[in-house]
Parts: structure tokens; sequence; C-alpha cells
């Protein structure tokens, strides 16, 4: 029966139709267009925001066949920055200038993907490289790496729940009759969707992402060619934690209350998206993210006490029709 549904949606046009499927069903199962519409872009935001912390841990597996278990340690860094920043602008951020909105918040989020970028290098450089083939000590090494960043936070941001302001540009909503959505999350889902397209093309129609494709697929052949492969990965692990900080300052700007156990519970959510996905594939971890935001919503709406276990059911329905993902990568 598997195998018949796989089929026939195959011939539809493949799992990329699974997010359209979702909503139509919603929204037969809500009946009010206005409710849909609102719980349908939130989920968006949602999801755009979770591929953004997800993306980077797909693509170090996918491209450098690295578990790492600390990268959500980025994401909280960076929601952490970014709340700080955003918090010495203050000033900036409520103001009428609506220059001086985006100024602030490019800032804070610019801060963040900084930040994810050293840190990147660093983990790599310092705890990833030693472990390079070993998927348990990279497991061990990286859980390990969380923790001793997660009491990092607690030192200099404090246990107390930290408040986060938003830009007086993004506050409030787009109302149109009934249906209403937040600003906020319109930028959120035009943040994710120029991430994807950046990587996207990156990846497949540039130098780079030809020789870091090539040195997954024959390292010792690129090298010959006179490439360092090594700084190519460096490069890609560097980008990676960027994107989970940037993913990070987003998600704190969108709950505008952030504490230091964020890191654990994003963990288990990037991990979700990623293995629906299918490990290593940006694609994947978009289609994911996008199933795992629509769901939550949906669900938190129809059934509010299922709504925490919504991904995990989600995750478990989709193993069982496709155990490697919805779209796997390719090796």
């Amino acid at each position: 029966m598997m195998q018949q549904l796989s089929t026939k949606i195959g011939k539809l046009g493949g799992v990329y139709w699974l997010p359209v499927v979702v909503a139509l069903i919603a929204f037969v199962l809500i009946k009010v267009p206005s409710t849909w519409a609102t719980l349908t872009v939130a989920g968006l935001a949602m999801g755009m925001m979770i591929f953004l912390m997800a993306s980077g841990l797909s693509l170090v597996f996918g491209l450098m066949d690295v578990l790492n278990f600390g990268h959500s340690a980025f994401v909280s860094f960076g929601a952490f920055i970014a709340a700080s920043v955003l918090v010495g602008l203050s000033s900036w951020l409520s103001s009428d200038n609506t220059l001086l909105n985006m100024v602030a918040l490019l800032l804070a989020i610019s801060a963040a993907v900084m930040f994810g970028a050293l840190a990147g290098w660093f983990f790599e450089r310092v705890i990833v490289r030693p472990v390079y083939g070993d998927h348990l000590r990279q497991i061990l090494i990286t859980m390990g790496a969380l923790i001793v960043a997660e009491q990092i936070v607690l030192v200099i941001w404090g246990g107390s729940p930290m408040s986060v302001p938003r830009p007086r540009m993004l506050e409030g909503a787009l109302i149109w009759g009934d249906f209403s959505v937040e600003k906020y999350r319109i930028f959120a889902v035009i943040l994710g969707v120029l991430a994807y397209v950046g990587l996207y093309l990156v990846l497949n129609l540039t130098r780079v992402g030809l020789l870091i494709r090539a040195g997954v697929e024959s390292r010792d052949m690129v090298e010959t060619l006179g490439f360092r492969i090594d700084r190519l990965f460096i490069s890609v692990f560097a980008v990676g934690s960027a994107l989970a900080a940037m993913g990070g300052a987003m998600w704190a700007g969108y709950q505008t209350l952030i504490s230091p156990a964020l890191g654990q519970e994003m963990m288990i959510i990037v991990f979700i998206v990623v293995i629906i996905g299918g490990l290593g594939s940006i694609q994947g971890t978009l289609l994911g993210a996008l199933m795992v935001g629509l769901m939550g919503n949906y669900v938190a709406f129809l059934a509010p006490k299922l709504a925490l276990a919504s991904s995990m059911i989600l995750m478990v329905i989709i193993l069982l029709w496709r155990p490697n993902g919805l779209k796997p990568a390719l090796k």
C-alpha cells in the first residue's frame, strides 16, 4: 500500500506537493478560510525559521558526513547575541524611522551570523576534525560540546528568560478583511526563501559548489588538481553554523522571550526536520521544515493536546512510508 501511494505521488509531481496536500486537508477540517489562511502563513514562517536552523546541520552531514549534535548551540548563541544587540539598540527599534529599525535588525542578525561563522570555524578545527569518520565519537563529543555551550550561556546571560524587542516596523499585523498575519512572520518567510535560493544557487551553479560536491565524491582527485578541499570543508561548516545562528536570531524575535534551554529544545525539532527531509538534502530539509511548521500550527488549532507530539507523529508516519526521508541526498 505504501509503495502504491509513493508511486502515485511521484507521478503527480513528487513529494514537493505534500505541504500543499496537508494545507488542503487542513482547509477542509478548519472550514473558516480566514483562520486557515492565518494558520498557514504562521506555519510557513515557522517552517522557514526552522529551515534556517536545520539547513546547516543537513549541509554539514551531506557534504562532510559529520553528525553534529552540538549544532543547536549555535542556534542558542545566535538568539542571545541578537537579543543583546536588539536590547542595546532599543531606542532605534522604537523609533518611527523605518531605516533605523532596519539597521538595528540587520546589525543584530549580522552579529549572530558572524559569531556563528567564527564559532563554527573553531568548532570544526578543535572539536570535529579529530573525529572525522567516526560517528559514535562525533555524537559523544559534540553532545558534550552542547552541554558546555549551554553552561557558557548561563554564565553570560543568566538563567532567567530574556525579553527580545522587535523593530517597530515589524510590530503588528497586516489585515485584509477577516484575514490577518503578523509582519514579522512575512519577514521570516522572505528571509528563509532568500537563504534557500542562495544555498541552492551556490551549491549547484557556482565553481565553489562544484568543487565541494566533487570533493565529497573524490577528495583525492580534487586535491590532486591543486585545490585545498579541507579549506572548502571548513567554509561549509562555518556557513552551516552561521545559518543556525541566523535561525536562532530570527526565532528570538519570533518568540520574544528566550531561555538558556533554547538549544536543547530546538535540537529535537532540528533533528526531526533533517530526518523527515532526508539526511544531507537541502531540498529535503526545506520540505521537512515546511511540513513541521504547517502541521504544528494546524494541530495546535484542531487538537491542542496533540500539538507537542505533532512533529514526532509526523516523523513516524513519514519514516514508515519512506525510511530514508522525503528527499534524501544522492551520493
